[in-house]
């Protein structure tokens, strides 16, 4: 184990050691990375419908947030792999400022190409915060510590979700739309000096070959699969030769890179990691929790503001007990977690009472009451939280510490590849049923004049008859079913995972300090 302090900030050496880490400036410095990372993926949504004003491009304005989700992606198993090469800290204040210079380039563009350029710029950024304060944790304490840490983050996630829209929205009335990205500057030099001044970390000593051909592959699988998840069923139909142009290279650069990794000194994702049965199992409920937890917020945000007459203001209200859920199981069961060592079934307990909740959010229609729609959101949130940072630490816990990066960046890169296809999937399941619904429920021509895309906007529901709006109403309750029924059966394969995974505890330390880990039970 790396010397470290045990929470105080006095920073104190060994003989012959470097100086020690100050453990709380460390954490509040990757705290604030989190934020930043979480936040920027909420805060510029709001923003967008000034910025296509401001700078035009209405055709091509998805790409700010499609080129950002991309070069995140690519980069986070990159930034894993690097870090395990090249030592934690200094691949993280390379990830933070590349992610500063993309936001002050963003906050100065003056068209969307330059936007969407400088959004890539700031993704590649971001896609080594997340992963590098994981892999930070893992460098400085026993899994069993680092649980009680890994509390703070679904904390922070809760935050940045709920503070992005009215930031964004604030910063975009009151000042102009660049202050959204301008406003990671502050946090992000701040970040900075935290991390300079009070990390400090054994020098990594492993002979460093990188693994090119292992990049470029994953890199080119990444971009390949989730373009076919975006524009699958959106902009091309599911069985458009272009989707399935870009679905079948997916998967041949998959195998390529398999195979290339098999060959590698130093692949960006250990293949060997595979045979631990814990890491395995992570990776697959990971994959599970993000298509669902994370894929289909988004549509209840769309169901409460179309179908129960919330403002945007009111609909982040409704949310906020959901959010309190996941704030409140992700803490408990973490507190559990740092007091027995033990965590199988807590990602059992997350398939499971996701399966509840999701059957129940099936039945919402509208006449369903909006108390009896945030308990059930409620439900679904306890149930993303019991999984949130639980699976980081049962990969961390069985996985070589010359990996702990690439541990951290796989599971991770796990969860971010399940939000894409679930945002896609459930995108393409919802729209065409809605299409469906509307068709069969509103009078020919009630809609003529009226974009689509804007029936979710309260001031376009505000402009139709009132049969209409019932109408449409109705169409987006019964469009929803579907979305979370097809949910089911995601969960049903991740609690099938999580109950092969091994009951063994975390690891500790004895009175010695010596690390150790107790017998599978």
């Amino acid at each position: 184990m790396p010397s470290r302090t045990t929470g105080t900030d006095s920073p104190l050496t060994a003989v012959g050691s470097p100086p020690r880490t100050r453990i709380r400036p460390v954490i509040t410095a990757c705290l604030l990375a989190v934020f930043l990372a979480m936040l920027d993926s909420q805060i510029v949504a709001t923003a967008l419908p000034r910025i296509v004003g401001d700078l035009g491009g209405l055709d091509v304005f998805s790409w700010v947030t499609t080129a950002y989700i991309i070069a995140a992606s690519v980069t986070t198993p990159v930034y894993g792999k690097l870090g395990d090469l090249f030592g934690r800290k200094k691949i993280f204040l390379i990830a933070v400022a590349v992610f500063l210079a993309g936001s002050a380039l963003s906050g100065a563009a003056h068209s969307m190409d330059q936007l969407i350029l400088f959004r890539t710029v700031q993704g590649i950024g971001a896609g080594g915060l997340f992963v590098s304060v994981l892999a930070i944790i893992g460098e400085l304490f026993n899994p069993r510590e680092a649980a009680k840490y890994f509390n703070l983050f679904g904390i922070v996630f809760a935050l940045a979700a709920l503070a992005g829209p009215a930031v964004g929205g604030a910063l975009t009335d009151l000042l102009s739309w660049h202050w959204v990205f301008l406003l990671n500057l502050p946090v992000g030099i701040v970040i900075l000096v935290l991390v300079s001044t009070c990390l400090h970390l054994p020098r990594a000593d492993r002979p460093a070959h990188i693994d090119y051909t292992g990049f470029v592959l994953l890199s080119a699988a990444i971009v390949a699969l989730t373009l076919a998840a975006s524009w699958g069923g959106v902009k091309y139909a599911w069985l458009d030769w272009r989707i399935l142009g870009l679905a079948a290279g997916a998967v041949l650069l998959a195998v390529a890179f398999v195979a290339a990794e098999r060959r590698a000194a130093e692949p960006v994702i250990p293949l060997h990691l595979f045979r631990d049965s814990t890491f395995s199992v992570s990776v697959l409920v990971s994959v599970a929790a993000g298509i669902v937890f994370l894929g289909s917020v988004n549509f209840l945000a769309i169901y409460i503001q179309v179908v129960t007459g919330a403002s945007p203001t009111m609909s982040g209200v409704v949310l906020l007990p959901m959010m309190f859920g996941l704030v409140a199981s992700s803490v408990i069961s973490g507190t559990a977690i740092t007091k027995t060592g033990r965590y199988k079934w807590y990602p059992v307990l997350s398939m499971a009472i996701g399966i509840v909740g999701a059957l129940l959010l099936a039945t919402m229609d509208t006449g369903t009451s909006r108390a009896v729609v945030i308990g059930y959101m409620l439900v679904f949130g306890v149930a993303a939280g019991l999984n949130m940072q639980v699976l980081t630490m049962a990969a961390q816990n069985t996985a070589p510490r010359d990996d702990i990066g690439a541990v951290h960046a796989t599971v991770s890169f796990a969860r971010q590849l399940g939000t894409t296809v679930g945002i896609s999937l459930f995108a393409s399941i919802f729209y065409s049923r809605l299409t469906e619904e509307i068709a069969e429920r509103t009078p020919a021509d009630a809609l003529r004049g009226i974009d689509p895309d804007t029936l979710n906007s309260t001031e376009t529901l505000d402009r139709l008859t009132e049969p209409v709006r019932n109408a449409v109403e109705q169409s987006y309750a019964a469009a929803l079913t579907p979305v979370f029924l097809t949910a089911v059966p995601v969960l049903l394969l991740g609690l099938l995972a999580a109950l092969t995974m091994k009951n063994l505890p975390l690891r500790g330390e004895d009175h010695r300090g010596h690390e150790v880990a107790a017998e599978e039970n």
